[in-house]
C-alpha cells in the first residue's frame, strides 16, 4: 500500500512537471510570435507601396500568414519579400488576393521602383527598431539602389550607425549621407 501511494505521488509530480515545461514553452512561443507579428505589421505600415489596412498578418511558430487583398501580383510579391526581411520570420504563407492587376506586363522600371520601395521600408524599419538611433529624425529615400539619409543625429556615432544599417540592407548599392549633427546636443 505504501509503495503504491509513493508511486502515485511520484507519477503525479512527474506529470505536473512535464505539463509545466510544456506550458512555459507554449507561452514563450506565443510571445515570440506576437513580437514577430508586431514587427511584421510595422513593416507593412511603413511601406509606401502597400495599403497595410488591407493586409492581415498572423504568425504561427515564426511563419507569417498573409491574408487580405492587394492591387497587383507585384504588391503580393512585395508583401512576401517584406515579411521575409523581418527578423525571426521562418517562412511566409502568402494567401493575399489580387483584386485587379492593372498592368500584368512588368517593366524593369517598375520592378526597380518596387525594389527601391522595399529597401526604403526595410531601412526605415531597421532605423526605427534600433535603440541607439532616433529613426524618427532620419528621412530615407531610395533611387535605383542608392539610399539617401537626411535629417539630424545627436552624435557622429549615431550617424555612422545609421549609415551602417543602410549599407547592410539587401539591394543597396550605395549610401549617401546628408545627416547633420544636432547643434543642441
Amino acid at each position: 500500500m505504501k509503495r503504491s501511494t509513493i508511486s502515485m505521488i511520484a507519477a503525479a509530480v512527474i506529470t505536473s512537471t512535464s505539463f509545466g515545461v510544456h506550458a512555459t514553452n507554449n507561452w514563450q512561443d506565443t510571445a515570440k510570435d506576437a513580437w514577430i507579428d508586431g514587427k511584421a505589421e510595422s513593416v507593412l505600415l511603413f511601406s509606401s507601396q502597400l495599403n497595410s489596412f488591407d493586409i492581415n498578418t498572423d504568425v504561427n511558430k515564426g511563419q507569417v500568414i498573409l491574408t487580405g487583398k492587394v492591387d497587383t501580383e507585384v504588391d503580393k510579391a512585395l508583401a512576401e519579400e517584406l515579411m521575409l526581411s523581418v527578423d525571426g520570420v521562418t517562412s511566409v504563407d502568402n494567401n493575399l488576393t489580387v483584386i485587379t492587376d492593372k498592368n500584368s506586363q512588368q517593366t524593369s522600371d517598375f520592378v526597380a521602383n518596387l525594389t527601391d520601395s522595399k529597401v526604403e521600408t526595410v531601412v526605415k524599419t531597421r532605423l526605427l527598431f534600433e535603440s541607439e538611433v532616433d529613426g524618427l529624425d532620419i528621412n530615407v529615400e531610395v533611387d535605383n539602389g542608392v539610399v539617401t539619409l537626411a535629417g539630424t543625429v545627436e552624435s557622429e556615432a549615431e550617424r555612422e550607425l545609421a549609415i551602417a544599417i543602410a549599407k547592410n540592407t539587401n539591394d543597396v548599392d550605395r549610401v549617401v549621407s546628408n545627416l547633420k549633427l544636432d547643434k543642441n546636443s
